[in-house]
This record gives C-alpha cells, sequence and structure tokens, in this order.
C-alpha cells in the first residue's frame, strides 16, 4: 500500500509537490518513471537506474506475463527480485499494448481476445487476470485494466468504451485482494469533456488509490492533449496521486507539472538515446552529426551527471559511428539524468512559488533549436 501527501502547491498554478511513501522508500512528486519495460531499463543496470531515478520505475505486465511468464518473475519473490531493484515499481495493466500491439482482437464484456504480437498465438485478457498477473509481478502500484481507445474514436463508440472501462475496473477492483499493492484507476474518454468528467467520476465512485489519465499521447496534438488536461484539472481528486500516462517529452512534463500532474513515464529518454538523440538545456541535439566530430565539450555543460561529467561529445560520437553499444547507455543514463533533474528542478520552483516562470524560461531556451 502507499500513502501520499501533498506538501505545497505553487501559487501561481495548479503545480503541486508532494511524497509517495511506499514500503520500498518514499518519491518524491512531481516524478518522472524510467520504463522498464521488460523487466529492465535498456543498457542499464540497477544501479544506474538508482542513480538517474527517484526510487521508483516502470515495467509491462504484458511483456512479462509473455516472456518469461508471471509464475518465473513469482518464483524470485517479486519482479523486484527478479531484476534487483529494491525500490518502488508500478506496473501496467496490459491494456495499452493489447489496443497497440495486436490489429487482430476481439473485444467483448468478458475481455479482449487477440493476437500475440510476433508468434500470432491466440491470447486473452480480461481485468481479472490482468489483476492476476500483475499480484504475481508484486509490483508495489498495479493499475486498472482498460479499454485505450483511439483518441479520433466518434462519440458513439468512445461512449461504449468508457462504460465497459469502467465496468471493467469495478471488476478488476473486486478481484485486487493484495493490502500490500496500490491499485490505481483510469480515466479515459478521448477529446469528449462529458465523457472524460463521466470516467473521473465513476472511477473516483469506486475507489483507487490513485487516479490516472488513459488515452493521450496516442496521436493526438500536444494542443488536444493540453485541452484534456485542462477541462480535468479542477476535478481532479486533490488526496490522490495524478498519473498521467505515456508523456515524457521536457515540453509535456512541465506542462503536465503546471496543470497539477504528479506522475509520469515514457520510453522517450532510453529509445531516443539508441538513436542517438540528447536532450539538453539548449534543446534536443543528435550527437551523431557531424558537426560534433571533434567537439570536446560534455554532451551538456551544465549537468552534472556521470556522464557529462566525464566524456565528450566527440567520444560519444564516435561509438556510435563505431557501433558501440556503450554510446547508447550513456545517452541513455544522461537523458534520464536530464529528466530527474528537469523534476528536481521543478520542485524547487513550485515550493518557491515560481514554477510558471521557471517551466517559461526553461522551454524558451529549450525549444529555440535543436541540432
Amino acid at each position: 500500500m502507499i500513502h501520499y501527501s501533498v506538501h505545497h502547491q505553487c501559487r501561481d498554478s495548479a503545480a503541486r509537490v508532494g511524497i509517495i511513501k511506499t514500503s520500498r522508500g518514499e518519491v518524491p512528486t512531481p516524478v518522472f518513471m524510467p520504463v522498464g519495460t521488460q523487466a529492465s531499463v535498456k543498457t542499464l543496470d540497477p544501479k544506474e537506474i538508482d542513480a538517474v531515478s527517484e526510487g521508483i520505475i516502470l515495467a509491462n505486465t504484458y511483456h512479462l506475463w509473455l516472456q518469461p511468464g508471471e509464475a518465473i518473475v513469482q518464483s524470485h519473490g517479486s519482479v523486484h527480485q527478479f531484476m534487483q531493484w529494491p525500490k518502488a515499481m508500478l506496473t501496467d495493466s496490459g491494456g495499452y499494448q493489447v489496443f497497440s500491439l495486436s490489429d487482430l482482437r476481439k473485444i467483448d464484456e468478458s475481455g479482449v481476445h487477440f493476437r500475440h504480437h510476433k508468434s500470432g498465438a491466440p491470447l486473452f485478457l480480461s481485468p481479472e487476470r490482468s489483476i492476476d498477473i500483475q499480484h504475481k509481478l508484486g509490483a508495489d502500484i498495479i493499475m486498472s485494466f482498460d479499454e485505450c481507445a483511439p483518441f479520433d474514436a466518434d462519440y458513439d463508440y468512445m461512449k461504449l468504451s468508457v462504460e465497459r472501462t469502467l465496468r471493467w475496473a469495478k471488476r478488476g477492483k473486486e478481484a485486487h485482494q493484495d493490502s500490500t499493492q496500490a491499485l490505481f484507476g483510469i480515466v479515459q474518454g478521448g477529446p469528449y469533456e462529458d465523457l472524460r468528467m463521466h470516467s473521473l467520476k465513476e472511477t473516483m465512485a469506486i475507489g483507487f488509490d490513485g487516479i490516472a489519465i488513459g488515452g493521450l499521447s496516442v496521436g493526438e496534438t500536444k494542443a488536444e492533449m493540453l485541452n484534456v488536461l485542462d477541462f480535468l484539472m479542477p476535478h481532479l481528486p486533490k488526496a490522490l496521486p495524478r498519473y498521467l500516462m505515456g508523456v515524457g517529452t521536457p515540453e509535456d512534463l512541465l506542462e503536465g507539472i503546471a496543470r497539477g500532474i504528479d506522475m509520469f513515464d515514457c520510453v522517450n529518454p532510453t529509445r531516443l538515446a539508441r538513436h542517438g538523440a540528447a536532450y539538453t538545456k539548449d534543446g534536443q541535439i543528435s550527437i551523431k552529426s557531424k558537426r560534433y566530430e571533434t567537439a570536446l565539450e560534455p554532451l551538456d555543460h551544465t549537468c552534472s551527471c556521470h556522464v557529462c561529467q566525464t566524456y565528450t561529445r566527440s567520444y560519444i560520437r564516435h561509438l556510435f559511428k563505431a557501433g558501440e553499444t556503450l554510446g547508447a547507455r550513456l545517452v541513455s543514463y544522461h537523458n534520464l539524468a536530464f529528466l530527474k533533474t528537469l523534476m528536481a528542478d521543478a520542485r524547487d520552483a513550485i515550493k518557491r512559488d515560481a514554477f510558471l516562470p521557471f517551466k517559461d524560461a526553461f522551454l524558451a531556451r529549450f525549444l529555440a533549436q535543436t541540432a
């Protein structure tokens, strides 16, 4: 189980700082959670993950269910022991992967019948099965099983989807019998304000330990995403942690924080890193660019992470050009460290009641140029 407390809300916005207390330590919010899809934050070992996170990461129910299987993870004790990660863990429900990775699926009241995204083997996932798998994985925070309908789905379909997700949420809540795990509900509804409001009210009525906002960062425009957050913000529960799923660019993190979001996750920092894209205060750069062939400065001269204190842009570019996997590791480490620092700076600005000036100054510099 977790305990969440708000310590301060900024006077200039809905931004707030708080603490999530888990049995494996305390997590300051707002927080960015690195994604360890397969019980591994790609290219990094647990000691490195600890250095670039706030003590909480994400693992994926769908992928761990398929490989190696929840029983093998459970035989280690939990996903924590399986990957030798001693701190807090969140697992998603598998719902997003069911709807994003498989085109051949049939949705009915019982759950979703679909095909393995690689082998094509038939699979079935229901609210009860998702909760059971997550119980066996043993994360500190688990998620309700939802239908992640396309953002541009028509109103009639979205209404049916929201009602089904609410029925699934009730079934998942009833199946959740592990008091050591917190269970978050998920708000859906696409761009439709009345459906979002209905989903939020009914999800809160079911009773969860946190509220997640789903169905965003799925192809909609930035303006559409922010419109949904602007609408929901005044109605979100103040006493529960608020989790915006699948969002993780620096600009989106700050815009979410300004609207009262506490938790974020995204594969972007490490996915971009594997292609040589690095975050800097002056924007995102491609370290593979020839302009960095002889560059003796670090990735970001304002960054205090191990990578920036040790290696030059020239060396890291060389690693990518030579096909050395160390390059992806170094940039992954840096990108996550960059976001950890960004979150710490945001929390400091909130405490000083100066979040909006901080956000505007950061984004003016960060978005001014990319290379």
